[in-house]
């Protein structure tokens, strides 16, 4: 058994090595624990939570299998640099600790005697569940209140003229104009001297054309 105990220990160191450096590089190695799990003067049953505390707060759990345990006790984001490691079989404090040591191993069989006083065995402490699914996305939130109105732009500069029009068609004749006034009346004695002088000079101009056919 010991020799068994051993292998594993040596098959946890190896998968500590065959972790990338990248990681070590954020996160700090964890301290691995093996060895055998009994309680009650028994080898612990397959399925036996085997847990790490520190400061009171369960920082590791594994299961037993054929009465042995393997623990990486990972101090995350935590600093368990000199503090004791305190372990549990089935939830029975287990009479050994140890000291924290940054990427550890050793092999050391965990013994814890106790439980329930009736006949059956002392229940078993679950390991930690898996982690949740993501929530749904919350409901849209209101609409915000409406801004504050912008200044007003600037005037915009005056477009070009327009090219001219075609000409438009004449318009009606105007009405008639008022009638001008009477004209002066001419002279009476100038008008009738002219008329004498008229009818003289007609009766001379006959009186001449009657004396040439004679002669």
């Amino acid at each position: 058994m010991t020799k068994t105990r051993f292998l594993t220990l040596v098959m946890a160191l190896a998968l500590l090595l065959a972790i990338p450096t990248a990681v070590f590089a954020q996160r700090v190695p964890p301290h691995v624990f093996v060895g055998a799990a009994s309680l009650n003067g028994i080898s612990a049953a397959d399925g036996s939570a085997v847990t790490a505390w520190v400061d009171g707060e369960m920082v590791a759990d594994a299961y037993a299998s054929g009465g042995d345990y393997t623990l990486l006790v990972d101090q995350g984001d935590s600093s368990f640099a000199g503090k004791a490691v305190s372990f549990k079989i089935s939830g029975v404090d287990a009479a050994e600790t140890a000291d924290w040591i940054q990427g550890g191993a050793e092999v050391l069989d965990l013994v814890a005697a106790g439980g329930s006083t009736g006949s059956g065995a002392a229940g078993e402490v679950g390991v930690s569940g898996a982690k949740g699914a993501k929530g749904d996305t919350g409901a849209t939130g209101a609409a915000g209140s409406v801004g504050a109105a912008g200044a007003a732009g600037s005037d915009g500069s005056a477009g070009a003229a327009g090219v001219s029009g075609p000409a438009g068609s004449a318009g009606s004749a105007g009405a008639a104009g008022t009638a001008g006034a009477d004209g002066a009346d001419g002279g009476g004695g100038l008008g009738v001297i002219a008329l004498i002088v008229a009818i003289v000079a007609l009766l001379a101009a006959g009186g001449s054309y009657m004396m040439g056919r004679r002669a």
